[in-house]
């Protein structure tokens, strides 16, 4: 049956949502009795939706096209797509057909919701949305596994991702972080721009803020300007946090005090010996110096964080990893590496610390601070340190590494002759090390940086892997 000309008029009016309820369902009708009418309606929805997302792009070569060429060209009939074509259409039309039949509205695409602005260093991974720099961003998720990235939402809200990051877009004004970091501006026409994570809900008031989802089930907000509105808190209140102010929520679900599974040594390819912290007697903690003497030796993370500014001091925070070779014959050790897995800490931002951080390992030279115990160990007793910090008679800088901002994206590996001179002068079957972070930050809201511990359920333990 051929196509009648109000039947075409019928459909482009209800693209355009100008269809009364009666008209619809007549149309509606009409579409699912007749196969003609039913292609006709599939390439149309095809065209009007293509024509729709790319108008801007169109609008501009339609004003190139009429200033090169004064003299119109007499219309010509629409061609009929090839069925080829008329396949790919009604296949990539369903989701949009559908739509269709929802009352009383008309068919649009999805909405374009936010843009990928900047994009340093990145990665990314198990991402549904494009991650490519400029891309238009719909609903959906996106997985930023190294580097920073940042968005700019239709409302005006930018918001940076820090790696690793799994953010989920729902709206111009609405996004869920579900776990990583990531810091927000919010403009006046934005105000009311919420956050969610797995803890809380953050509604802007006209701010800078950050939030972080940790790893081990922790939400953090921290308010650099303005001021922010949290709910979904357990207690059912709604809180306001100003300027300076923070927030931490924990889940419950840390796993503090938990024992780890004791692990083994393993032999591995290459005739390298690969020890883990939960092998034997080994040991990983590290201590903060604001927690007036709470030991932090069970937690699923090591912590490090270096500051020279006054208010943020009290977070600065040392880590110290101790491995059995009490079963390894070290004195013939040509190489040596330690193993370190980064995981989000949870605290603070990566916005405020320099482009690249600086840390330093120590090997504790004094043996007998070997026998440092997890569930005692402070900042005063840390092995080898003071309040200042290492002590130049109890510890010996093995090496340096760097970690860029919004990175590592997966293990990192500390090696040197160093390293492995410090293994050979081993006397009682224990190595211990004091990780530093060397780098401070430019806000007291800078990010400390973790590693896994022990404890993590699911991340690798420290290792020291010897050939």
């Amino acid at each position: 049956m051929k196509t009648s000309d109000s039947s075409l008029d019928r459909i482009q009016r209800a693209l355009e949502g100008l269809l009364s309820t009666e008209e619809h369902d007549a149309l509606k009708a009409d579409v699912i009795r007749d196969a003609d009418l039913r292609a006709v309606y599939v390439e149309q929805v095809w065209l009007h939706s293509t024509l729709r997302a790319q108008s801007e792009s169109l609008v501009g070569l339609l004003d190139i096209t009429e200033e090169a060429s004064p003299i119109q060209a007499p219309a010509k009939p629409l061609r009929r797509w090839p069925i080829a074509l008329w396949s790919a259409a009604a296949a990539a039309c369903v989701t949009l057909a559908a739509s269709f039949f929802m009352p009383g509205k008309g068919v649009s695409p999805l909405p374009q919701v936010a843009t990928l602005i900047r994009a340093e260093n990145c990665r990314w991974a198990g991402s549904d949305l494009p991650t490519a720099l400029d891309s238009q961003l719909g609903t959906g998720k996106l997985a930023l596994v190294e580097g920073i990235a940042t968005l700019k939402f239709k409302s005006g809200a930018t918001v940076t991702m820090e790696a690793p990051t799994t953010l989920e877009i729902l709206t111009a004004m609405h996004c869920r972080l579900i776990e990583g970091t990531l810091t927000a501006e919010v403009p006046e026409p934005a105000h009311g721009f919420t956050i969610d994570t797995p803890d809380i809900q953050v509604v802007d008031l006209g701010t800078k803020f950050g939030v972080t989802a940790g790893s081990a089930g922790n939400s953090q907000v921290r308010v650099f300007e303005g001021e922010v509105e949290i709910g979904g808190l357990k207690d059912g209140k709604i809180k306001r946090l100003t300027e300076g102010k923070g927030l931490h929520v924990g889940s419950g679900n840390t796993l503090l005090g938990q024992e780890p599974t004791r692990g083994e040594a393993v032999q591995e390819a290459g005739g390298w010996t690969a020890i883990p912290t939960s092998f034997g007697r080994g040991k990983d903690g590290y201590a903060r110096r604001g927690d007036n003497g709470a030991p932090m030796g069970t937690h699923p993370l090591i912590i490090v964080k270096h500051t020279d500014l006054a208010p943020g001091i009290k977070n600065e925070r040392r880590a110290v990893i101790t491995f059995d070779l009490s079963q390894i014959p070290t004195e013939s050790v040509q190489e040596a590496q330690i193993v370190l897995d980064p995981e989000p800490s949870g605290f603070g931002f990566s916005a405020l610390i320099p482009d690249e951080s600086r840390f330093a390992l120590y090997g504790v030279t004094d043996e007998k601070l070997d026998a440092w115990e997890e569930k005692q160990m402070t900042w005063a007793t840390m092995p080898g340190c003071n309040d200042a910090g290492p002590d130049a008679d109890k510890l010996r800088k093995l090496a340096e590494f760097w970690i860029p901002r919004g990175g590592s994206g997966g293990p990192l590996t500390v090696r040197g002759d160093e390293l492995a001179k410090f293994i050979r002068e081993d006397t009682n079957g224990f190595v211990s090390f004091v990780i530093v972070r060397e780098t401070g930050e430019t806000d007291p809201s800078g990010l400390a940086h973790a590693f896994a511990a022990k404890e993590h359920p699911t991340a690798r333990a420290p290792l020291l892997r010897l050939k």
